[in-house]
């Protein structure tokens, strides 16, 4: 809050405040003069008017609202709250910290979690033969806060989260064989995940099926853990300016020619030549999806050669992708469901995969390619877990 409105809300509040008492002062030792029988002489529609003291129980809640008042300044940032705390406090993170809407829900969120991580270690990780995931917990936690709490953290922190969190995985994987730990998974999926992916998890348009073992970013407990933790952005460029239109009906057809649908078509041989000297052009699509035309899970850059489908693999689908791109978006859940909750929903997700399935391998880089190059000409298949 700016100086002005803090001065402004302070000066307002303490003249109405000031105002207010005034009045009641003035109002009790006002005397006014009265008849002989009690009356001030004024006379209503032959109602006369008395002069009588207030009730003594309306003064008591008066001045005790005004004295609740001033208490309230003193407890809570309620002058100038951009330089005066008050003196109340709630303990967040392990910290004792000034009162604020945000640190007090912070705090209640706090206690009400640890309900549920007690009965979480005790009943589930316990009983799954995962209770050396408690102490990993505890150092993701204790890192988390101190992310949270600084305004410049070190470089190095989110790394060290991520690989952090990477030591949950093989908890995950011997959850996913628990069926209480299962049980909660499904409800927490049901809460939050099935607006997108449906109930049933086998998505919709835009929104990838979790159910096979077709994955944007790598289907094993580690890469949910990563994308439920952090969420995932991904694109598909726009390609006509670069190729024009003739060079997105080329590249279409070269797709139709390698995936696994295109029975039924008629194939232009002429533009399947075309379109597979664009894809392989160094800064096109073979920058993501790889010579192979099977993804890079690094990327997020689907398999072109299979017949999984985010957005639909027909020619004019395919067409209108390469014409326009796609964009989408998995938000992270670290904020909303925290560590222990996440660990249950990644073993429900995990245990949804059909790993009797043998998917063709996608490629991984060290580095993510640009993501104006992630040419999903199908912008297919299913990232882990959104």
């Amino acid at each position: 809050m700016t100086f002005f409105w803090s001065s402004w809300i302070t000066i307002l509040s303490i003249m109405c405040w000031a105002g207010i008492l005034g009045v009641l002062l003035m109002v009790l030792k006002y005397k006014p003069e009265v008849e002989e029988d009690g009356t001030t002489g004024h006379t209503y529609d032959g109602i006369q008017e008395y002069d009588k003291p207030l009730p003594k129980w309306w003064l008591v809640i008066f001045f005790g609202s005004i004295i609740w008042g001033v208490a309230y300044w003193v407890l809570f940032p309620a002058i100038f709250p951009s330089k005066w705390e008050g003196i109340t406090t709630v303990e967040v993170d392990g910290e004792t910290v000034p009162w604020t809407s945000h640190n007090e829900l912070n705090s209640e969120l706090e206690s009400n979690n640890k309900v549920f991580t007690d009965n979480f270690e005790q009943n589930i990780l316990a009983k799954a033969d995962a209770s050396g995931a408690t102490k990993t917990l505890a150092t993701l936690s204790e890192m988390q806060a101190t992310m949270r709490r600084s305004e410049t953290p070190p470089a190095n922190l989110q790394t060290e989260i991520d690989d952090k969190i990477a030591e949950l995985a093989p908890y995950v994987e011997k959850l996913s064989e628990n069926p209480n730990a299962l049980k909660v998974g499904s409800r927490l999926f049901l809460q939050n995940c099935a607006v997108c992916h449906g109930s049933n998890a086998k998505g919709a348009v835009g929104y990838p099926n979790l159910t096979d073992n077709d994955w944007l970013y790598g289907g094993e407990a580690a890469n949910i853990l990563t994308t439920l933790h952090n969420g995932r952005v991904g694109g598909m460029a726009a390609w006509r300016d670069q190729i024009g239109e003739d060079g997105v009906r080329a590249v279409a057809e070269y797709v139709l020619s390698i995936s696994g649908n295109q029975p039924g078509y008629e194939l232009d041989k002429a533009q399947v030549a075309q379109g597979k000297a664009i894809f392989n052009e160094p800064t096109n699509c073979v920058l993501c999806h790889g010579p192979d035309a099977k993804g890079m899970t690094s990327t997020g850059a689907p398999n072109l050669t299979d017949n999984i489908w985010l957005y639909g693999g027909d020619r004019e689908t395919i067409r209108e992708t390469l014409r326009y791109g796609r964009a989408g978006v998995m938000p992270e859940w670290e904020t909303k469901l925290g560590n222990e909750r996440i660990m249950l929903l990644a073993a429900y997700v995990y245990s949804l995969s059909d790993r009797t399935a043998q998917p063709a391998k996608a490629k991984t880089v060290s580095a993510p390619a640009p993501q104006a190059a992630t040419i999903a000409t199908a912008t297919a298949e299913k990232t882990a877990a959104n």
